[in-house]
């Protein structure tokens, strides 16, 4: 991988003298170039592919709030009218990182937002970026490196993973992540990007939006906020889908959710009310314990167990084979899993409370049906008026990879956990 390069705006008056001037643009936000040369010949005409997350935004959002395009692009091309099923833990660092990369949170190593390594001594913090841009955290082959590797050039406007050098490469076009950044600009450079001359042109392109996460978290799924926070991204949403049409490319846009929300009940319960001693662990990080040895696992795990119908305890290689959960050591031991959407934690610190949001996700998508998540797909290789039921979202990667034309067959990585087979029905050529 070439030197990054930093560079401003990519501004629609600059495109058309061409990118030497969009380099030199005014910044509003620097977009990092990654200088991997132009498109290979063969991969020039391959369609585009979009892929834009809307955090938190659950499967029923956009029927239960009137969010027309969102409900437009449904009717013209796919959707999954009762969601798409996140991993296990159904939130926001593990679920992005298996979207991209077809592999479950256990397999590509990303667990948590914020997760212990046993065999590193060192903990993942999602709001470090010292372990955000650290490439050796994250497992698996993202869509960006695939498509590197194979001559295609990429750009993301944040998703979890993409400022980091993961097997080495990073995406064409990228962007340190700015919560704050104007979301129409961010429609609005991704349409720049479409804009460049057919060489330097990104064919997968990732768009990431928090909205109706923060929403959902502070006022709750059934509040006014969250529905203005709909409202608000089905807007950028329907100006994406114009400005693509102006374009006339062959783009294929898939929206979808990292999870769902649920309103908060009851709570806080708090595990060292019901015999947990925290002495026992080395540290202990979220509701993640990691303990000093095998016999205070044990112990933690008898002190809990049956002590609520509020939370299950499983030592780690004994939870459930349906959560794909039960061999990452990163994962902590014993493993403590919320029957509904309660707020659990691990001591009741009377000295520094903490708040208990109005919204929460996290939990078991078996046992909790509103962390299921938005799913829509529009574009010419998507076939207009299919209806999926229930996936799970491992299953994005293959079809993304097919559309491209990228050969997944023989990744370094290893195989993915995800199928074609089980969205392949909705391409214009069903595949298996």
């Amino acid at each position: 991988m070439r030197k990054p390069i930093w560079v401003g705006w990519f501004c629609f008056v600059a495109l058309a003298c061409g990118l030497s001037a969009a380099c030199q643009a005014q910044a509003i936000s620097p977009v990092v170039v990654v200088d991997h040369g132009p498109n290979a010949p063969e991969q020039l005409p391959k369609p585009y592919v979009i892929l834009v997350s809307l955090d938190g935004f659950r499967y029923d959002y956009a029927r239960r709030y009137h969010a027309k395009n969102l409900l437009d692009l449904a009717a013209q091309g796919a959707s999954a009218p009762e969601g798409m099923i996140p991993a296990y833990p159904s939130i926001t660092f593990p679920n992005h990182y298996t979207l991209i990369t077809g592999l479950y949170p256990e397999h590509h190593g990303i667990v948590a937002n914020n997760f212990f390594d046993p065999v590193r001594k060192e903990v993942y913090d999602s709001r470090d970026p010292k372990s955000v841009t650290d490439g050796t955290w994250y497992g698996g082959t993202p869509l960006w490196v695939l498509a590197e590797q194979q001559g295609m050039r990429s750009a993301s406007f944040f998703w979890v993973g993409s400022e980091a050098a993961i097997q080495g490469t990073r995406p064409t076009y990228y962007l340190r992540f700015d919560d704050k950044f104007p979301n129409q600009k961010r429609v609005q450079q991704v349409l720049a990007w479409l804009e460049l001359p057919p060489p330097e042109r990104p064919h997968f392109i990732t768009l990431y939006f928090s909205d109706t996460d923060h929403a959902g978290h502070q006022y709750g799924p059934d509040s006014p906020q969250v529905a203005d926070a709909v409202h608000e991204l089905d807007d950028e949403i329907g100006r994406l889908a114009t400005g693509l049409k102006g374009l006339h490319l062959p783009v294929d846009l898939i929206v979808v959710a990292d999870h769902g929300m649920a309103k908060v009940e009851d709570g806080p319960i708090a595990l060292d009310r019901f015999g947990l001693n925290t002495g026992g662990f080395e540290t202990i990080v979220g509701l993640s314990l990691y303990p000093k040895s095998e016999a205070d696992a044990q112990t933690a795990y008898q002190a809990l167990r049956g002590k609520s119908d509020k939370f299950l305890v499983y030592r780690r290689a004994e939870v459930p084979a349906a959560l794909h959960f039960d061999r990452n050591p990163r994962a902590g031991d014993p493993i403590i899993l919320a029957t509904g959407p309660y707020f659990i934690r691990v001591s009741a610190d009377a000295q520094r409370p903490q708040a208990i949001p109005a919204g929460a996700h996290g939990y078991d998508p078996n046992r909790v049906p509103e962390m299921r998540a938005l799913f829509v797909a529009v574009g010419p290789d998507i076939r207009p008026g299919a209806v999926v039921p229930p996936f799970e979202n491992v299953n994005l990667y293959p079809l993304i990879a097919k559309i491209l034309g990228l050969d997944i067959t023989d990744l370094k990585t290893g195989p993915i956990d995800g199928k074609l087979g089980v969205l392949g029905g909705i391409l214009q050529a069903p595949h298996e």
